[in-house]
């Protein structure tokens, strides 16, 4: 419990104060409120409008889940099959690495045009920017397995399909996991940029209303609740690591 505390009270500490330097050079310098609230400012007038930014923060959340369901699925095929079939892993990935240097910004408005503005596109756009570190990690997972067990499995006569299902899988589990993990991250994000390319609801959506009509405290307070959904969504991927791949045993200091 010691040990835990230690690591958790100085990020916490840091935050503290930088909230207590934000407020109060915003209260020194008398900061009008459209152009930067202080943190009491942004909670403040969260709870003022809350049943109308919770309508949208639920919105954000319905569609990061299925993207990123969706994006984490595609991943683990893509990287599985990859790994099996080496010839194909020879000729498509460097089309997949190719395909992560396209600006996020430039490719929403493209699957805008071509699938115009409903579901389609903002699920698409986070399924693109998921499933490459997932289908990556999930590649290197598969490639280190344990060389020692690789051979006694052939010797045993084992074919592709079980040394896969029985080593290299389980093997590559805390690989995928760390993949997840980034995946989550990016894709709060990018529900975010989604939304913000073109809906009629959702954080992304308020953000933009907000900033036109320079409601500052209404930015801050939706982007405080896209980090902690991005923060939220990375420690239950977290969790669900500890509880899947308990057989692993930790690293020191870990």
């Amino acid at each position: 419990m010691g040990s835990k505390w230690a690591k958790v009270w100085p990020p916490l500490m840091a935050m503290i104060a930088f909230l207590l330097v934000w407020q109060g050079a915003v209260f020194f310098f008398r900061l009008e409120k459209w152009f930067l609230p202080g943190p009491a400012a942004v909670v403040q007038e969260a709870i003022s409008i809350w049943p109308r930014l919770w309508e949208h923060t639920a919105a954000t959340i319905r569609l990061t889940l299925l993207g990123f369901s969706l994006g984490a699925l595609t991943g683990i095929i893509v990287g599985g099959l990859l790994h099996l079939v080496k010839r194909v892993k020879l000729s498509v990935y460097p089309l997949l690495v190719l395909s992560q240097n396209i600006p996020i910004i430039a490719l929403g408005p493209l699957l805008v045009m071509w699938f115009g503005f409903g579901l389609l596109p903002k699920v698409l756009l986070i399924i693109l920017v998921c499933f490459f570190p997932i289908s990556v990690a999930m590649m290197i997972g598969l490639a280190n397995s344990d060389p020692r067990l690789m051979n006694y499995m052939q010797m045993i006569g084992a074919n592709k399909w079980h040394i896969f299902r029985r080593l290299e899988l389980p093997h590559a589990l805390p690989y995928l996991f760390s993949g997840l993990k980034i995946a989550a991250a990016y894709s709060v994000t990018s529900a975010i940029v989604a939304e913000w390319l073109g809906s009629s609801k959702g954080l992304g959506y308020f953000m933009q209303l907000s900033s036109k009509g320079f409601m500052a405290p209404r930015v801050f307070a939706a982007v405080l609740i896209t980090i902690t959904l991005s923060m939220s969504l990375f420690g239950i991927i977290a969790l669900a690591e500890r509880w899947i791949i308990r057989w692993q045993p930790r690293k020191e200091g870990g």
